[in-house]
């Protein structure tokens, strides 16, 4: 692992940045929707919004080296406080959510998020349908 900490801020950055890349394909809606969760969700309020693409880029860089997804997650652990585990879940889950698909590919990404974030799959289960039903549309 890098010695690079991250900020919590950064590490929830990373995780949503993470889960729209888990398919090769960063659509517009889970771009739209990163930003979305940085302007309002409260755990975001002392956060710079000029550092956003700044801190995806970095996310992005770590990912494309040797052992890349390894490191990005070993960061996020590590720079996360406890009580902000399903916060963390929360987020990632609503990227994925964006578009009313999860690919396989973020579903595994969000399997490997909650293992090593050491989420009860209850709790996990109860996040996960929080995030499908506010997506929803008529």
């Amino acid at each position: 692992m890098s010695d690079e900490i991250l900020s919590p801020y950064d590490a929830l950055i990373y995780i949503m940045v993470l889960v729209s890349a888990a398919d090769s394909d960063m659509t517009d809606s889970e771009l739209q929707r990163i930003g979305d969760v940085v302007r309002t969700m409260p755990v975001f309020t002392d956060f710079d919004e000029n550092e956003l693409i700044p801190t995806a880029q970095r996310c992005a860089e770590t990912l494309g080296r040797d052992n890349g997804l390894e490191l990005v997650l070993d960061k996020i652990v590590a720079s996360l406080p406890a009580r902000l585990a399903e916060t963390a879940y929360a987020v990632g889950c609503d990227i994925a959510a964006v578009d009313l698909h999860v690919e396989a590919e973020e579903a595994r990404l969000l399997q490997m998020l909650r293992d090593r974030l050491d989420l009860d799959r209850l709790v996990a289960a109860a996040i996960e349908r929080g995030a499908r039903a506010r997506h929803m549309t008529l």
